[in-house]
Parts: structure tokens; C-alpha cells; sequence
């Protein structure tokens, strides 16, 4: 596993909070933890801009959506 630079990491706690925003009282605990996985995953691959991040969560956030209906 490869070390995240710190300005990695708070884009990544930027995107996550504002996607789990969108959810009812901030996500749950399951939710947020998908979205992080994602997040993380997507960072170690090299995607570490505020942009690139957060497409990836919002594809995270639209299956936890999809799968809630």
C-alpha cells in the first residue's frame, strides 16, 4: 500500500464529506465507509485532484442510491 501525501488525504476528506452531505443525516457509518474504499482505491491509483476525486465519489454515492430503490 502506497503512502497518500497529506494534500491527498484532505482532498479526500473535502470530497467525502461533501458527498456524504447529500445524504440523509451525513450517510451512515456503511455508506460513508463504501464511499471512503472507493476514494481510497481511486487515490492509490493516482487520482488525487479535488476534480478526479470527486467523480469517483459520486459514482460511489449513485450505486448506494441505486441499490437503496
Amino acid at each position: 500500500m502506497t503512502e497518500l501525501s497529506e494534500r491527498t488525504k484532505a482532498n479526500m476528506d473535502v470530497v467525502l464529506e461533501e458527498t456524504c452531505h447529500q445524504l440523509p443525516h451525513g450517510g451512515d457509518h456503511d455508506s460513508r465507509k463504501f464511499i471512503a474504499e472507493r476514494l481510497i482505491e481511486a487515490a492509490q491509483s493516482g487520482h488525487s485532484t479535488l476534480g478526479e476525486l470527486g467523480i469517483i465519489a459520486r459514482r460511489a454515492l449513485a450505486e448506494i442510491i441505486a441499490k437503496g430503490n
